[in-house]
This record gives C-alpha cells, structure tokens and sequence, in this order.
C-alpha cells in the first residue's frame, strides 16, 4: 500500500473519529444544559477546537481525494498537455498557499502562543497545541500536491456532453 493510500486511510479515519467526538461533546453540553440544568464549563470551547481540526484535516482529506471545489469550464476544453499544464500549475499554486499560510504562517502562530504560554481558559491546555493542525495540515496537503504533479490522474469518463446526450427535463403538467 502506498503512502498516500496510508495517509488517506489516516485521515479519513482520524476526522471521523474527531467528529464523533464532537458529536458526543455537543451532545453532553445539550444535556448537561437542559436536563441536567448545570452547563459543562469545557465543552463549548472543546468544540471550538475540535471544529478547528475537523475543518483543517478534512479540508486537507477532500484536497487528497480532489473532491474539493473546482471551476472546470477551461479543464473540458484542453487537450491532454493542455490538462497536464494546468495541473502543474494549479498544484504548485496550493503548495506555496499552503506553505505561506499555513505551514509559515501556522509554525509562527503556534510558536508564538506556545512561547506566552497561552492556555486556554476551560481546559487549561497550551492554544499552540490547537494550532498545531495548521503547519501539520499544510505539510500534507504539499505531499498530496507534490504527489499529483508526479502522478498526474485525470478521469476517464470526464467529457461535456453533447447535445441530445443529456435528456431535456420533463415540464410538469398542472
């Protein structure tokens, strides 16, 4: 198995784990709020983070699979150089995106918050450690750019179809 397959496998099953954990926080505060009638002190600012790395690492998962949004109008119309062309550049523009941001920009914010020593008010745990997913998420998603201008992949089945191709929809009768 590849390392790509291994680090797909790794976080898709991370996030999952992560959002279920946030489900079940979620699901105590609501009850911890209104059944019990005394609100947990640590579980609004454990979602917070927990949204935070949910969102990073499954931003990062949908860039490996290349699920993510893409405007592909130009992509359909290109020949095969032509795709292969636009790939590198595309891919090389979310690596320096990913590196400015966030593996330089996520490096100094955790560099920062961990040398205050800011920890965070409910939990008492050092910030830098939430921040953390920034540079690890940007060191991935460099991998998985990297690996896609090596081993471009392309659909087979991507083509517009033509007119006639696509059935015209039913106008509803009243």
């Amino acid at each position: 198995m590849t390392i790509r397959k291994h680090l797909d496998r790794f976080l898709a099953n991370f996030v999952t784990i992560l959002m279920g954990v946030l489900v079940v926080n979620v699901l105590w505060q609501v009850i911890s709020r209104y059944i019990v009638g005394h609100p947990s002190a640590f579980t609004d600012e454990l979602a917070g983070f927990l949204l935070i790395w949910v969102g990073l690492l499954g931003a990062t998962y949908i860039t490996g699979k290349k699920e993510h949004l893409a405007i592909d109008l130009l992509h359909h119309k290109l020949s095969p150089k032509g795709k292969i062309k636009v790939n590198v550049i595309i891919n090389v523009l979310i690596a320096l995106f990913a590196f400015a941001i966030l593996i330089v920009g996520g490096t100094n914010l955790v560099y920062i918050t961990l040398r205050l020593s800011q920890v965070s008010s409910a939990l008492q745990m050092p910030v830098g450690y939430v921040y953390l997913v920034l540079p690890l998420s940007g060191l991935f998603i460099i991998y998985y750019s990297v690996y896609d201008i090596i081993y471009p992949q392309f659909d087979s089945q991507e083509h517009v179809p033509e007119k006639g191709q696509v059935p015209d929809q039913e106008i509803p009768t009243l």
